[in-house]
């Protein structure tokens, strides 16, 4: 009897570490499957119409588990907006060197914001979210532009007010950045339009280079006219 007591005991202290090295694993795991089963999902119907029960039968996992990771459907959501704003890249601009000349800046802002485009493997889902979230808003939209947008938008409005000698909250200053901006969203988010428009359009790397020089030769010839019309006072 002293003998079998002994040998259960260590079998019992065996197991119990790989249960608890294991359980951090499935629960990221299920997390993942989530996130990508949400993605889709989303996509597909929007926020609204999108049901909790259609992404845990996609993901395999249950609906508690979104609760757990989540908090629910619009955590889940906002996670997932996040992921598409990873894909867009936009935390390279954060690593681009602000001691460089303004200009130069620029561009590499310009370019870093395009390179979403010129991923090959990078899921259509994350664009499509984005304009469900653009036609029909939802409470993520605040949150996500506070997060992300805000920042990016308060940079370019002070990096284009050094270039045009103006305050960042001018008004010159806003309508400048709206317009990069504008052409830069137009390859984001309106590439299956341009593609039909244009259809030698291919976002691969060398022409996603060649249209962030374009935009960024097109945005500083008006730029340095609009620093001239600032020096002499005019509006």
């Amino acid at each position: 009897m002293f003998q079998t007591g002994v040998s259960v005991a260590p079998s019992k202290r065996i197991r119990r570490p790989i249960g608890r090295v294991s359980e951090p694993r499935a629960a990221a795991s299920t997390r993942e499957r989530l996130l990508e089963a949400a993605g889709h999902v989303f996509a597909e119907h929007g926020y609204h119409a999108t049901t909790v029960r259609e992404i845990v039968k996609r993901s395999g996992a249950n609906i508690a588990a979104v609760n757990y990771h989540f908090g629910g459907k619009l955590g889940l959501y906002i996670e997932v907006l996040r992921q598409s704003v990873r894909a867009a890249r936009v935390n390279a601009i954060d690593a681009l060197d602000q001691n460089a000349p303004p200009e130069d800046i620029l561009r590499a802002v310009i370019r870093a914001r395009l390179q979403s485009v010129a991923q090959p493997n990078l899921p259509d889902w994350h664009f499509r979210i984005m304009v469900h979230e653009l036609v029909q808003p939802t409470p993520a939209l605040s949150r996500i532009v506070n997060e992300v947008t805000r920042p990016i938008y308060e940079r370019l409005l002070e990096l284009v007010g050094r270039i045009i000698d103006l305050p960042p909250k001018n008004e010159k200053t806003r309508l400048c950045v709206n317009s990069i901006m504008g052409q830069i969203l137009v390859y984001i988010l309106a590439g299956p339009v341009l593609m039909r428009l244009w259809p030698e359009l291919e976002m691969k790397q060398e022409q996603v280079d060649r249209i962030a020089k374009h935009i960024g030769d097109f945005s500083l010839t008006y730029l340095r006219q609009a620093a001239v019309s600032s020096r002499r006072g005019e509006k």
